[in-house]
């Protein structure tokens, strides 16, 4: 009959087997988790994407809208609905509208500018 002896050769050898198991595990978690992580931000630049899209689609709605108001107020002065001191008030209060917004920086006045932060 033969008997083995263990050696200290033959403990490494196992030892190194189990370390390069544990490498090869944590390598791919590594890769599954860098997977996840890209497809998360890929997600991110889809919505990012979607929700420019979404604003510049409002925005067009905006300026649509706002293609129909002379044809409203045509309208209203075909029908006698609006006459002619009404339609100057109505500019009058646009025209300070604009002017307030732009002494305050805030809006898209017409005139003047943003006011100048001074340092």
């Amino acid at each position: 009959m033969a008997t083995w002896a263990l050696t200290g050769a033959d403990v490494d050898v196992g030892a190194n087997i189990g370390a390069k198991l544990q490498i090869d595990q944590a390598s791919a978690d590594l890769k599954v988790a860098e997977a996840r992580a890209e497809e998360r931000r890929a997600m991110a630049v889809a919505l990012d994407q979607e929700m420019k899209a979404k604003a510049q689609e409002a925005r067009a709605k905006v300026i649509e809208a706002e293609a129909e108001t002379p044809k409203a107020i045509a309208a209203a002065f075909v029908n006698g609905n609006l006459g002619i001191m009404d339609y100057y008030k109505m500019q009058n209060v646009q025209a300070d509208t604009e002017m307030r917004q732009a002494i305050s920086g805030s809006g898209k006045g017409t005139t003047g500018s943003p006011k100048k932060e001074q340092p």
